[in-house]
């Protein structure tokens, strides 16, 4: 078992940035984040492979956010500039442990554990 307690997150305007951060219990293979936002389906942000630092990001990042590990605190950050009001959602960090089934980075599948999620707001 893997828990994740997420921080961060709030209400900014366009242009704004914002930091998320999530900190794990125990050693994990990936971690990072997704989100969702109403009506919509969870989409893949940002996920890191925390042994090596290699890091992915959804093909909407587009340069705005960059992901970052601290393995002796097992934390993993997401900072995120020039947000847009289409950033909005519930962002939900997620991890996989050593040994857990792969289906590729940016697929929920592989993704067993989740924290409860933080909102972000982006107003226009």
């Amino acid at each position: 078992q893997v828990d994740l307690v997420e921080s961060g997150g709030g209400s900014v305007q366009a242009g704004g940035s914002l930091r998320l951060s999530c900190a794990a219990s125990r050693d994990t293979r990936r971690m990072g984040w997704f989100r969702q936002a109403p009506g919509k389906e969870r989409e893949v942000v940002a996920i890191i492979m925390t042994a090596i630092g290699r890091p992915e990001y959804g093909d909407f990042v587009d340069g705005r956010f960059t992901i970052s590990e601290d393995n002796a605190k097992r934390t993993v950050s997401l900072q995120m500039n020039d947000l847009k009001p289409d950033d909005s959602g519930m962002y939900l960090c997620a991890a996989s442990a050593i040994g857990d089934p792969f289906y590729g980075w940016d697929t929920r599948r592989s993704y067993k554990f989740w924290g409860q999620g933080t909102q972000v707001t982006v107003s226009s």
